[in-house]
């Protein structure tokens, strides 16, 4: 059994090399990704299939879309639905690594952040010395999109809460909040898979999304009922919520903050994510020697 770092004081890498592949869900294309270790403090994106340009840091700035998955462009490429990646590298305490891709979509695998834990388990952590202090919200932060709304409040650590409203039955109103460890995103986020409504399929298909979505990566709601039972928590699909909002944030770091998001999305969490970027010291970024 992995034995996770206690909390998130200390930074951390991967101790060696571990590859993934699978298909992405919304191009059904086959990609290919490789975690490292990193001497720099972030996430750095390079290519597999393109191994002579540069490593560039990944920030909320390079967000490019958010129709239902965080897509970034880096450079003169794009690299999609990268939240459930990030939220499993920041939730087991992995402060710095190397994302080396090959293709536009982060795998989905299973749909949750599981597959990725447990590729982190296999490369094992090695700890990096105490983390450079995260961003601190100087007042509370609140963000409103439509309905929904994400707000930030000074904490003396990363606490997280949701809340999903839906009109299907089998999800209805549901309510998560979790003072985050890495123990704690392990055990109750991790495992949350993304979740969809039958009576959207044809649509987002038309519109060239979820081409590699299926019923082993994704729940399928259809009203009252889960067309692909069971599922995981009795509330998997806010804690899945969860898990994206996670993502989102790793793109500035883990905030000492309560983060509250009401009827979130990818829009409102990395327009979060960039505000508290905007508040963040300026530190100085090691220069690239990839």
């Amino acid at each position: 059994m992995t034995s996770w770092p206690s909390d998130y004081r200390q930074a951390w890498t991967l101790r060696s090399s571990v590859e993934r592949s699978g298909v992405g869900l919304h191009s059904g294309a086959v990609s290919r990704v490789r975690l490292g270790p990193s001497e720099r403090p972030g996430y750095w994106l390079g290519w597999l299939d393109a191994p002579e340009l540069p490593m560039q840091r990944l920030g909320p700035a390079q967000v490019s879309d958010t129709r239902l998955c965080t897509c970034l462009q880096v450079g003169e490429r794009r690299l999609a639905t990268v939240e459930h990646l990030l939220a499993a590298l920041a939730g087991t305490g992995v402060s710095q690594a190397e994302l080396w891709v090959e293709g536009e979509e982060i795998p989905l695998l299973d749909g949750s952040g599981l597959p990725w834990v447990e590729a982190i388990a296999e490369a094992g952590l090695r700890d990096r010395g105490e983390r450079l202090e995260p961003p601190l919200p100087p007042l509370p932060l609140t963000l409103g999109q439509g309905l929904g709304f994400v707000a930030a409040l000074p904490n003396d650590r990363l606490r997280l809460a949701a809340a999903i409203e839906f009109p299907q039955a089998a999800i209805g109103r549901q309510l998560y909040a979790l003072d985050l460890t890495p123990e704690s995103f392990v055990a109750e986020i991790a495992p949350a898979r993304t979740f969809g409504f039958r009576e959207q399929v044809e649509q987002l298909l038309a519109a060239g999304l979820i081409r590699g979505g299926a019923l082993d990566n994704a729940l399928v709601c259809d009203g009252d009922d889960w067309v692909n039972p069971p599922l995981r928590f009795a509330d998997e699909p806010v804690r899945h919520k969860l898990l994206d909002l996670l993502g989102d944030l790793a793109l500035v770091g883990l905030p000492r903050a309560h983060v509250f998001a009401y009827r979130g999305s990818h829009g409102l969490h990395t327009a979060m994510a960039a505000a508290l970027a905007a508040q963040a010291p300026r530190l100085p970024v090691p220069v690239p020697t990839h």
